[in-house]
């Protein structure tokens, strides 16, 4: 079989642009070029052919709930079979519990490749792997011996449960409650709602992690505790929770979105008390970082279709591919996925940098990076399925062509995970301001060495330094700006990521120097908004109620 234009992208960025092939060699567990090549070849072929082939019949079938009953579509059972049966879930789980212990960077790669096939389903998987992580980094060593084998093979899935009606993005204002039962468990009450794979019937259990108050625990977010309940209990029994409902979404309509409600449910606490949320975040780099991958993975699909259909739609005597337009817009999806693709790669092998060295820089760079990739990457993920619409034209707004659930699926990539706003205010407060901006100005001294942008370097190093004295002096100013200055970082380090993969492989050059032409000057665009709003505003702030 041959393999997808992504795969090959992805193993050229693998291997030759983040050097994984390094990395692991200095970490002790060499795995080469050849070997990395032969398990994205491989994802590449799992993804085409067992997940992509029913991606719009199972958004046509969707998920329903009916009398307490959660079904996903029926082919979802073979599927969620292959998946358990092939092994993908555990490709970067500890070896300890049953994975197979490669870098997270090859998860990162299967990740965009099962996203494409198929974002509905994969939403599932990915929410095991966070699952995994955090266990592995705070359960008692008797919780991983029951719980990680089986999330590894992905025989049990897990799930998220942060958000309730009344707490959005402010989890210090959760209400559920875990009350002790004496013997090392808890009953948990409360609701939880935007559950993703919540409920369904393709698997025999879920494991549920849960954030929640003890009768003790203070206000706000210092008194919220984790913990992990099983739907089904180890005797067999049901567990008291149960799921109230499912949302009716604008897309990723095959993925239950549901309502929980915990009934008193048999729970075990994960971690320290009143550290939930420091437990929960620790899986967050990866859990953003997946969703930007998730923006990419869109991009790539939306992608595939619009250069499909624009070689074989002829007007004019020739194909729309050839008309100058369409190929201008081809050729901006193009840059724009394949610089997402990058950027994500470059953040993930931060992360096996740090967990694979021990390397304290490799945190700091994961850190001010993951913003941007959940940011950046998951908006151009609905700019590149709206450009794939127009591609197609009058076909695009029909659904028969897939292009519309591309876009449908790309737009919620931009709110859950914390919002996009959220990451770019992430961003300047809590990574670019806690240094007084040292880190990134070494990764821009990165940028400005990298031939053709110096210019955009030192134009964003202009601008960090405007935020950062705006957001001494006024935080709500620079806190309005943080979007712009976030695209800012986004664009010029996309193009970094091109002139990188142009100098790895010549044949990407056109590529990377259409990018520099004409779509980093986004970048200075969004740097001379920073410029003209400092010096013209003080606030910006919501009207007065009346």
């Amino acid at each position: 079989m041959t393999r997808s234009t992504a795969a090959d992208d992805l193993i050229l960025g693998l291997t030759r642009v983040v050097d994984l092939p390094g990395l692991t060699a200095a970490a002790g567990a060499p795995l080469g070029a050849d070997d990395i090549a032969a398990v994205i070849g491989e994802a590449d072929r799992f993804c085409t052919e067992v997940l992509a082939p029913g991606w719009q019949s199972a958004d046509r079938e969707a998920a329903h709930y009916a009398n307490g009953r959660v079904t996903v579509p029926a082919q979802y059972h073979a599927t969620m079979k292959a998946w358990i049966e092939s092994g993908w879930q555990g490709v970067a789980a500890p070896e300890a519990h049953g994975g197979q212990g490669l870098p997270h960077a090859i998860w990162t790669a299967v990740n965009e490749l099962a996203s494409a096939a198929d974002m509905a389903f994969f939403l599932g998987p990915i929410l095991t792997a966070g699952a995994i992580d955090c266990l592995d980094r705070f359960g008692t060593e008797d919780q991983k011996a029951r719980w990680l084998p089986k999330l590894v093979t992905g025989e049990w899935p897990g799930t998220m449960n942060l958000t309730e009606p009344q707490a959005g993005s402010d989890l210090g204002a959760i209400r559920t409650r875990a009350e002790p039962l004496g013997n090392g468990r808890y009953a948990i009450h409360g609701q939880k709602i935007y559950i993703t794979w919540g409920e369904h019937e393709t698997t025999d259990n879920i494991l549920h992690l849960i954030l929640a108050r003890l009768p003790d625990a203070p206000a706000g977010s210092r008194g919220i505790s984790l913990f992990a309940a099983q739907r089904i209990l180890d005797d067999g029994t049901p567990n008291a929770l149960r799921c109230g409902g499912i949302e009716k979404k604008m897309g990723i309509h095959a993925s239950p979105t549901c309502v929980m409600l915990f009934e008193g449910a048999e729970a075990e606490m994960v971690g320290e008390p009143g550290r939930g949320l420091n437990a929960m975040f620790a899986m967050m780099n990866a859990a953003r970082l997946a969703v930007g991958v998730q923006g990419v993975g869109q991009g790539a699909r939306a992608l595939q279709l619009a250069e499909a259909y624009a070689e074989q739609r002829v007007q004019g005597g020739r194909p729309i591919a050839q008309h100058p337009d369409v190929a201008r817009m081809l050729n901006e999806m193009r840059a724009i996925t394949l610089a997402g693709r990058l950027l994500a790669l470059e953040a993930a092998a931060a992360l096996d940098r740090h967990h694979l060295l021990h390397d304290e820089a490799a945190a700091t760079r994961l850190a001010l990076l993951i913003p941007i990739v959940k940011s950046w990457c998951s908006d151009r993920g609905v700019d590149v399925a709206s450009l794939g619409i127009q591609v197609h034209g009058g076909m695009g707004f029909v659904e028969d062509t897939g292009a519309a659930q591309v876009l449908r699926d790309a737009r919620i990539a931009p709110i859950y995970e914390g919002t996009n706003g959220i990451q770019a205010i992430d961003l300047l407060v809590r990574k670019v301001a806690k240094d007084d901006g040292a880190a990134m100005r070494a990764l821009l001294a990165e940028v400005a060495a990298t031939p053709g942008l110096a210019a955009a370097a030192s134009r964003l190093q202009d601008a960090t330094a405007t935020m950062l004295a705006l957001q001494a002096r006024d935080a709500d100013a620079a806190q309005s700006l943080a979007v712009p200055y976030l695209e800012a970082c986004g664009w010029t380090l996309g193009g970094w990521m091109l002139v990188r993969a142009a100098a790895a492989a010549p044949d990407r050059a056109p590529l990377a120097a259409f990018y520099l032409a004409r779509l980093l000057p986004r970048a200075t665009a969004r740097c001379l908004e920073i410029e003209a709003a400092h010096a013209g505003m003080a606030s910006v702030t919501a009207p007065a109620a009346a």
